[in-house]
């Protein structure tokens, strides 16, 4: 089966009138909800929150005991829980 031009470039453009998703972080409403989840798991700190891949992703969020460690996480904008942490050691 050929494929003509038109139909590569008719695709081409296609893709290209999609926006990239991009990263970004919280507004001020979704920043609010977002504290609260981490301090109603014991966080107390935190570095960078951005939309990533659909999750919020937190950079180094720390807990009151500092032994503890830091950790990203990942929570869902939809249920707005924690569905990964991973000790960022």
């Amino acid at each position: 089966m050929k494929i003509s031009w038109r139909m590569t470039a008719l695709g081409s453009a296609c893709l290209l009138a999609v926006p990239a998703l991009a990263d970004r972080p919280p507004d001020a409403e979704e920043r609010t909800a977002i504290e609260t989840v981490l301090k109603a798991n014991g966080f107390v700190s935190w570095d960078e929150i951005e939309l990533d891949d659909g999750y919020w992703e937190i950079d180094d969020a720390r807990t009151a005991n500092p032994s503890e460690g830091k950790y990203d996480l990942k929570i869902d904008p939809k249920s707005m829980k924690i569905v990964k942490r991973k000790r960022d050691d």
